[in-house]
Formats: C-alpha cells, sequence, structure tokens
C-alpha cells in the first residue's frame, strides 16, 4: 500500500486543532470569570469593532452559522450586552448593536487580550505572527482576495 496521507504528526487539519486549543485555552481563562462563551466574546468583540450592523453579516464575521448566531444574539439579549431591532423596510432584516455594558465587558477586558496576544507574538515573533495570520487567511474560503 502506497503512503498517501502525511503522518497525523504533519496534517494540517490535526496541526490547526491542536494550535487552537493552545490559543483559545487562555482566551477560555480570561472569559471563565465573565459568564460569556467564546462564542459570544466574538460577536461582541465584532460589535465593538464595526458598530451596528445586519445579522447575517455579523454571523459572517463572526464566524458562526446564521442559527447558533441567533442562539448566541438571545443569549447576549437577555444578559444586557447586545440590542436587536427590525429594519424598518424589510421586517425580516435584522440588526444587532452592542450596549454600554456590553462594550464595558469588551473593555474591562481588553488589556488582559492584548496581553494574551502579545504572549503570542512573543512566542512566534512579531513577523511570524503576522505572516501565520497571512497564510491562514490563504486558507479561508470567505476572505476578500
Amino acid at each position: 500500500m502506497t503512503k498517501q496521507l502525511p503522518s497525523t504528526a504533519r496534517s494540517l487539519p490535526i496541526a490547526l486543532i491542536r494550535a487552537r486549543e493552545g490559543v483559545m485555552s487562555p482566551i477560555r481563562d480570561m472569559l471563565a470569570e465573565t459568564g460569556i462563551t467564546e462564542q459570544q466574546w466574538r460577536v461582541l468583540r465584532v460589535l465593538s469593532e464595526f458598530g451596528r450592523m445586519d445579522t447575517k453579516t455579523l454571523a459572517d464575521r463572526s464566524s458562526l452559522l446564521f442559527p447558533s448566531l441567533t442562539r448566541i444574539a438571545a443569549t447576549l439579549r437577555e444578559k444586557g450586552f447586545v440590542t436587536q431591532t427590525r429594519d424598518d423596510k424589510d421586517r425580516r432584516r435584522q440588526f444587532i448593536e452592542i450596549t454600554p455594558k456590553g462594550q464595558t465587558l469588551i473593555d474591562e477586558r481588553t488589556p488582559h487580550a492584548a496581553q494574551i496576544v502579545a504572549g503570542f507574538k512573543e512566542t512566534l515573533g512579531e513577523q511570524d505572527y503576522e505572516k501565520l495570520l497571512d497564510l491562514l487567511e490563504r486558507l479561508d474560503p470567505g476572505a476578500q482576495s
């Protein structure tokens, strides 16, 4: 039998999963005391960066499936971190916006999140860190070329 697959030690999917766990572990630790999940954090981060947006765009930018975003947005709304409104012209279209309470959560965690990023940059070096992001973007089917 011809060996057609690389060793699992050099498998890109397996390496990405392992790296994801290494990246997410300190982020999960940071979020543990907040009562929000990493997916909820992503939604708040995107809203904090880009402002009010429709649910489809928010799902895409947060790397979430639309049904998951619907559930996550409902939870964030119940916690007072976001508001959700319908478009005046197209009642099917909804917009989500971060509230001052949600922005405060982001602002309070920003120094810790920046410290986590600084640790990754220290481990990889600034140049390799940026190169890794560029390489990963090339594998993203939704990335704009």
